[in-house]
């Protein structure tokens, strides 16, 4: 676990920039994330949100680098834990928690994998989500809630060093999105991670985000919650929103 690193880590996304064909996604996009901290990405439908994360993630070409430097200053290829909006299955399927993280953490046909040997390690991965009662639940189950804990679960083996949340709580309830927001919090705090999130629920923001990125197009406007909420930037972008003073 990385404890008492609070801030030494850092993520540099420098000069990113997406173009298809003459179409611009966005373009000179430059941020810093610190470990230890959560990072909101806001911004209008369009802005290029999810395009950003998937840049990050390596899966959409794009110009640019990204730069990640440990607590000693020694420049290294970070972990990254992705969660997606939604997860596409078959909800009539048998297919349970425990089956999920056996086809993604094993290079072997889930028949052919023995649980017995992967079971605790699962079970691990559940708890830090608090959601180990759902090992063996079928997938189809699931609220939409319990299913953003279980992905989460899954983005966190191996533990990360910067963890991407693409918009992970929609269509969640309210009380799924506050426990949602705490556990990304406990998390946060104890593994001393960078967490990028994407998220329109500006009222969560304004109590769980460290930093605020204001995209569309390019960043503009970086900075605390206060210093993004307050700027004539955010009002232009969200003319028609009324999200309460800080």
């Amino acid at each position: 676990m990385k404890h008492n690193q609070s801030k030494l880590c850092i993520t540099n996304v420098e000069n990113f920039s997406v173009h298809v064909g003459r179409l611009t996604i966005f373009d000179d996009v430059n941020f810093t994330l610190h470990c230890g901290e959560l990072t909101a990405l806001i911004g209008p439908n369009g802005a290029g949100k999810s395009t950003l994360l998937k840049s990050i993630l390596g899966e959409v070409d794009h110009a640019g680098t990204l730069n990640y430097f440990d607590a000693k200053g020694e420049h290294l290829r970070p972990i990254i834990g992705y969660v997606p909006q939604t997860l596409k299955f078959d909800a009539t399927s048998p297919t349970t928690v425990l089956d999920l993280f056996m086809a993604c953490l094993s290079s072997r046909p889930v028949w052919l994998c023995s649980s017995k040997f992967i079971r605790p390690r699962v079970t691990e991965n559940l708890r830090r989500v608090k959601a180990e009662h759902l090992i063996d639940r079928r997938l189809g189950a699931l609220s939409g809630g319990e299913l953003q804990r279980v992905l989460l679960a899954l983005a966190l083996d191996p533990l990360p060093d910067l963890l991407l949340l693409d918009e992970p709580i929609s269509g969640v309830d309210k009380i799924g999105m506050e426990i949602f927001y705490e556990l990304v919090a406990e998390l946060k705090a104890a593994e001393d991670m960078a967490i990028l999130l994407i998220s329109h629920d500006l009222d969560m923001l304004e109590r769980f985000a460290d930093k605020v990125i204001l995209l569309n197009k390019r960043v503009l406007k970086f900075g605390t919650v206060h210093e993004v909420f307050s700027s004539d930037e955010f009002a232009e972008v969200f003319a028609n929103k009324n999200p309460q003073p800080l």
